[in-house]
């Protein structure tokens, strides 16, 4: 298979679970608050923050605006007029204390930090994204980590990637692989930066808008991949994407 110098890896649902901090996070947020979590809201706020960063990702709205309203938009659902910041800054607090790790993540990376150069890829506020990757113990197999909030601008955008590029010592585009979960963010990422990518799909979800170089359902799959002869040249002529 094509030989890789250097992985960019997503980190949200690619490495950690963020499915299960959001949760924990909001749990703790309402109880504060004195108010019932109840499946419905759940919904809501999830079908409006996707909306949200979809937005962002987009550049139809300002980071600050996404942070800064969607709580008090939530809350005012159930009748309570809050500070959108404070609210969202308490958030935050409880999301930095959750770093469960996506099922492999961490024997993954321990490996392959042996053979490539590791590199973290992420949207987001930096301040959380860094105490969770600390708490996770996962920093230690990467050689820098690029957010989003420090760069200015966010995945996908090529600027977000030119700057990966400026500042990785002597990367190139033929070798180097971005892995990720979202279609929008990690995939279509790569494809405007001109690099393969891999599609962590764990669900099995259909993807009809973004080719993809390859697709994996578990991240044990990508060490297969990397570390061992399993994907021939062959199999890579005869698919546009390869599903392991």
């Amino acid at each position: 298979m094509k030989q890789y110098q250097t992985l960019l890896f997503d980190v949200d649902d690619t490495l950690l679970d963020f499915k299960a901090a959001e949760r924990y996070a909001l749990q703790e947020l309402f109880k504060e608050h004195d108010v019932a979590l109840t499946d419905d809201i759940k919904q809501f706020y999830q079908k409006m923050n996707q909306q949200l960063w979809a937005s962002f990702e987009k550049g139809e709205i300002k980071r600050e605006e996404l942070l800064h309203t969607r709580f008090s938009t939530l809350f005012q659902k159930l009748g309570l007029t809050l500070d959108g910041i404070h609210l969202d800054n308490l958030y935050r607090q409880y999301l930095e204390q959750s770093a469960v790790l996506i099922d492999g993540a961490e024997q993954l990376l321990q490996k392959l930090a042996n053979y490539y150069d590791l590199y973290v890829v992420t949207n987001g506020v930096a301040r959380t994204q860094i105490i969770r990757l600390n708490n996770s113990g996962l920093t230690t197999y990467f050689k820098d980590i690029f957010i989003s909030e420090e760069i200015g601008y966010q995945k996908p955008k090529k600027e977000f990637f030119h700057h990966v590029f400026e500042k990785i010592p002597q990367i190139t585009a033929d070798k180097t692989l971005i892995i990720g979960d979202s279609l929008t963010s990690d995939i279509q990422g790569g494809i405007n930066a001109g690099i393969d990518t891999c599609w962590f799909n764990p669900k099995g979800s259909i993807n009809g808008t973004h080719p993809t170089t390859y697709e994996i359902h578990q991240l044990q799959l990508l060490e297969d991949m990397l570390l061992s002869p399993t994907v021939t040249a062959r199999e890579i002529e005869q698919h546009s994407t390869v599903t392991l």
